[in-house]
């Protein structure tokens, strides 16, 4: 790890709680190293020493690292205001994928909610095979998600309240491994960091920012799931929530968000994939390739057309980077000429879609 490295953990460290006025201090420098020469004030004492000591856990750990302005950063999630700066990332883990659902729910479900949570993440499955699931690994309907999604072969992440050298709740270590295989545990925190509760508000917006879409399974009047909710909200994902009884208290918030309008009824797991357009196996193998015979494509416009054919709603021009392993000049560029053929369609935010 370069000099740079070590000012992007020492400077985000020592400003975790200011990120917001980091990030404008940053934006006005090409590098993190040239920032901290001109603001040293923005580095905390002891932070050089600190991050040396995160670099050497990095090393010896296999950690990745996703800083916001590089193109590994999730894409998602970098369209959100308050996203944190620096990620911290472990396992075979993509924080990329074609489509990714958040699933959260109150600490003490019904047997109800724990049933559907796992007949609803199976159904996914089955028909979006290349679906992730991110969820807290707390006690309730995120361990309920975690486990469903790798017993269905799915990819999860966990996004826990602390760093990468411990695992909270213990008694979820043996999901939180086996997650390591087939996803993986992603956090904000650097190592030292202990789950308090202020830190469980704050990932919330990470969990609810790296998804397309966010599932609240059961929720009393009150809790973390619904800050989850409004923060989806806020940055413009699609909401949904599991409707209860009236009398029933682990359903009264999951009734009040469809009540008012801040999320969509949801009763399985076709409501979910009508309602986000998502194609099916099923209807991707039907597909014909018409695309090919009306156009005369180059092989890097064909690969871009390929991959934009497998999402209606659109894909990030930072993910096409990233699924191409193209340089982003020429994914720009080819994009131009694409549309310029009337094949694809650019929308605001940097996505791309194939034109119907």
């Amino acid at each position: 790890m370069n000099e740079e490295w070590l000012n992007r953990i020492a400077i985000t460290w020592g400003n975790r709680t200011r990120q917001r006025q980091l990030r404008k201090v940053l934006e006005r420098h090409e590098t993190t190293t040239e920032a901290a020469a001109h603001h040293p004030e923005m580095m905390s004492s002891g932070a050089i020493e600190f991050a040396q000591k995160e670099l050497d856990f990095i090393d010896k750990h296999r950690i990745q690292l996703y800083y916001y302005k590089d193109n590994n950063y999730p894409y998602r999630l970098a369209q959100c205001t308050d996203a944190p700066l620096l990620l911290y990332g472990k396992g075979n883990i993509d924080v990329n994928p074609k489509r990714m659902v958040s699933i959260v729910g109150t600490r003490m479900p019904s047997e109800r909610g724990k049933d559907w949570c796992r007949q609803f993440v199976k159904d996914l499955a089955a028909q979006i095979p290349d679906l992730t699931i991110v969820s807290g690994l707390a006690y309730g309907i995120d361990i309920v998600a975690h486990k469903s999604a790798l017993e269905s072969g799915l990819s999860t992440i966990i996004i826990p309240a602390h760093g990468l050298d411990r695992i909270y709740p213990t008694v979820h270590r043996n999901v939180a491994i086996q997650a390591l295989e087939k996803g993986g545990i992603l956090t904000e925190y650097t190592t030292g960091t202990e789950p308090e509760r202020y830190n469980f508000v704050a990932r919330n917006r990470i969990v609810a920012g790296m998804a397309d879409a966010v599932v609240v399974v059961e929720s009393k009047a009150k809790g973390g799931s619904l800050i989850t909710a409004h923060m989806a909200q806020d940055y413009d994902r699609d909401v949904f929530a599991l409707p209860g009884r009236y009398c029933d208290v682990c359903s009264a918030g999951c009734n009040e968000l469809i009540k008012h309008n801040k999320a969509q009824l949801i009763e399985c797991a076709d409501d979910l994939i009508k309602a986000m357009r998502w194609e099916t196996k099923k209807k991707k193998a039907e597909q014909t390739t018409m695309l090919e015979l009306m156009h005369d494509l180059t092989d890097q416009q064909q690969q871009l057309v390929n991959l934009l054919r497998e999402s209606e709603e659109g894909i990030h021009i930072n993910q096409l980077v990233i699924e191409t392993q193209l340089a982003y000049n020429m994914v720009s560029s080819e994009l131009v000429m694409l549309e310029l053929q009337d094949v694809v369609k650019s929308m605001p935010g940097g996505m791309w879609r194939v034109k119907n």
